[in-house]
């Protein structure tokens, strides 16, 4: 069955490595994710201006699972920052969601070593979710690479990341 995508922003799960408690409750997160998935088009006209039409865009939800130069280990903060995940993931309102989990890097490497290197880190995530009682038939682990970085300097460290897109199942 072709997947839709919740949303055309990823979740990306953003977690600073200094962070004493994670970023966000299990409430939160859920709330955000369900506040972004798209059932299809509203059958309804909008008589109104361009701005008045806008549909309500739920606010970004800024988590990233960042790494070290050259690693695919989870660090403390990280690990208890998905616990809090995947609790989230688990409550019954996102039964409905899957969820893509892509790994990047920064430019440094070559191309295929930052593929593999992004598909660990992906991996990582993905096997530890599985750990917190995620079903590893709702996650699916890729990695991107370099090709997609987040910060305009393809070198800079915020960019050695995991980023997750919810899909209906």
């Amino acid at each position: 069955m072709k997947k839709m995508l919740l949303s055309t922003a990823a979740c990306a799960l953003c977690i600073s490595q200094a962070a004493a408690e994670p970023a966000y409750t299990k409430d939160q997160l859920v709330e955000h994710l369900i506040g972004t998935i798209d059932l299809g088009a509203a059958r309804a006209i909008c008589i109104g201006t361009a701005e008045e039409c806008q549909p309500e865009v739920p606010p970004a939800l800024d988590m990233m699972v960042n790494f070290e130069f050259d690693s695919d280990a989870l660090t403390p903060e990280t690990r208890d920052s998905l616990r809090v995940f995947a609790t989230a993931l688990n409550d019954p309102r996102l039964e409905v969601a899957d969820f893509l989990v892509e790994g990047h890097t920064d430019a440094v490497g070559s191309a295929s070593y930052n593929l593999d290197l992004s598909e660990r880190r992906a991996g990582a995530v993905t096997a530890y979710l599985i750990e917190l009682g995620v079903a590893a038939e709702r996650l699916q682990a890729l990695g991107r690479g370099d090709m997609n970085p987040r910060a305009p300097d393809p070198f800079d460290p915020v960019n050695r990341r995991v980023e997750m897109r919810g899909t209906l199942n």
